[in-house]
């Protein structure tokens, strides 16, 4: 890699946050970082699972760090942040990619699930990064990654709660960029199309569902993991420094039909 592609989008020297990495999205945006060198918090609520994932990001050669934690515990939030600085300082990139999806028919949903739902997926996200921010604006500044969905612009069966949090995160994005640019602190939003999750598992075990999204793609599939690649580093490295408040979707081409 010539020095100059390394400065833009290299990342050694950063510290990583990742919430949801035990699986999924935010097991596999946490491993993309630690490959383009940076140093990694990994967040979740299962510590063996963390642990498992961390060997995968480890392998690159760069720290990581494991910090069990359920956050639907609003004082799980201030421990997380003061926590994640002592392996290697502060995160200066905090990717909010924990997520539930309880898909329930509209008639099922509670006061608890909805609460639930649009925690995780929306205050925590928020919260989280808020308590980050002292350290970011500390080191000159920081990259925030939201996850949002397809469902931040378009409605889906039995997913209301997810829909409505999803929504919030599109804006939420675009908020945190209002508030904390001036600082140097980019915040930006992927939006991800069906990628095979232990979230889209439903989706997946039905071939017909996963046919019609697929066919719904301007380019033809459904997502693999490493589709996300580039976006994860883009979003996250210096080349994105006057790139705030932006949502990018991954979802060959789902939103443009």
């Amino acid at each position: 890699m010539s020095s100059f592609v390394d400065d833009l989008f290299g990342l050694k020297g950063r510290v990583a946050l990742v919430t949801g990495a035990s699986s999924g999205i935010g097991r596999h945006m946490a491993m993309v970082l630690g490959g383009a060198g940076a140093d990694v918090i990994l967040v979740g609520r299962n510590a063996e699972r963390l642990a498992e994932a961390a060997d995968g990001v480890t392998s690159g050669g760069v720290g990581t760090h494991v910090l069990a934690a359920d956050l639907q515990d609003r004082d799980e939030i201030a421990r997380v942040a003061a926590e994640a600085a002592e392996p290697f300082g502060a995160p200066d990139i905090v990717v909010n990619a924990a997520g539930i999806n309880l898909r329930e028919p509209v008639d099922d949903v509670s006061w608890e699930s909805w609460d639930a739902t649009v925690n995780i997926n929306l205050s925590v996200p928020f919260f989280l990064s808020r308590a980050m921010v002292e350290g970011m604006r500390a080191k000159g500044g920081g990259n925030i990654i939201n996850v949002a969905s397809l469902q931040s612009y378009r409605a889906f069966a039995d997913s209301l709660p997810y829909g409505a949090s999803k929504g919030g995160v599109a804006q939420l994005t675009r908020a945190m960029a209002e508030a904390w640019s001036k600082f140097g602190i980019v915040a930006n939003a992927i939006v991800p199309g069906f990628f095979p999750t232990e979230l889209t598992r439903p989706v997946y075990d039905d071939p017909e569902i996963l046919a019609r999204n697929a066919a719904m793609t301007a380019i033809g599939r459904n997502g693999e993991l490493q589709d996300l690649d580039g976006a994860t580093i883009f979003l996250a490295s210096r080349a994105a420094a006057y790139v705030t408040g932006h949502l990018l979707a991954v979802d060959g081409g789902f939103t443009a039909k």
